[in-house]
C-alpha cells in the first residue's frame, strides 16, 4: 500500500510544469521559510515570553529530531523510491537512505513544539505548511509516504523529549527567552 499511494502521489510529477516547478520550489525551500516563520515569532506582541519559549522548544526539536534521523539511518537502510522504480525522481538525487524524512521531521518537530506548548493558531500553520513539504517530498520522487509518517513520528518524539526536559519558567528559560 505505500508503494501504491507513493506513486498516486508522484504520478502527477512531469505532468505539468507550472505543478512541478511549484513542488520543488516547496521541496528546496519549505523548510527555510518554515524556520524564518519560526524566527519571527521570537517578536511577537502577544503572549511573548510563552512564545518565545516555543520557539526555543521548537529549534531543540528540530535539531534533536534531525539528530534521531542520523542515530536511524545507522540501522535503517531504506533504497529511495526511485532507486526501486517506484517513481518518477524531478530534483537531484539524495546521498543518504530513504528513512525517516529529514525534511518531515524538520517541519513536523515546529509543529509539535507549537502544538505541545499550546499555541493552537500558529500549530494550524505550521501543519498546513509542513504537511505541503511533506507532500512535495513524495511528489518530486524522493520518498515514500511511510518515510514521511517516519519523519513525523521522530519529530513527534523528540518535541515531547523536549518538552518534558526544558521547562519553561526555569532560570535558563528565563535567559533564553529574555534575549533580544
Amino acid at each position: 500500500m505505500d508503494g501504491s499511494i507513493t506513486q498516486w502521489i508522484n504520478g502527477a510529477a512531469g505532468t505539468s510544469h507550472i505543478l512541478d516547478l511549484t513542488m520543488i520550489g516547496v521541496t528546496t525551500f519549505g523548510v527555510p521559510v518554515l524556520v524564518a516563520l519560526v524566527v519571527v515569532q521570537w517578536w511577537t506582541g502577544r503572549n511573548r515570553m510563552h512564545v518565545r519559549h516555543a520557539t526555543i522548544v521548537a529549534g531543540l526539536s528540530f535539531l534533536i529530531g534531525l539528530g534521531l534521523n542520523q542515530i536511524i539511518l545507522l540501522f535503517v537502510h531504506r533504497v529511495r523510491p526511485y532507486d526501486a522504480g517506484l517513481t518518477h525522481l524531478i530534483v537531484a538525487p539524495s546521498a543518504d537512505w530513504s528513512f525517516p524524512s529529514d525534511h518531515a521531521t524538520a517541519a513536523f518537530a515546529v509543529v509539535a513544539a507549537f502544538a505541545l506548548q499550546a499555541l493552537p493558531g500558529r500549530a494550524i500553520v505550521f501543519a498546513t505548511i509542513a504537511l505541503i513539504i511533506a507532500w512535495s517530498r513524495v511528489f518530486v520522487g524522493t520518498h515514500y509516504v511511510t518515510d514521511i509518517l517516519g519523519g513525523a513520528f521522530t519529530a513527534v518524539v523528540a518535541a515531547v523529549l523536549v518538552s518534558v526536559l526544558y521547562r519553561e519558567g526555569t532560570r535558563l528559560d528565563r535567559f533564553a527567552t529574555a534575549i533580544f
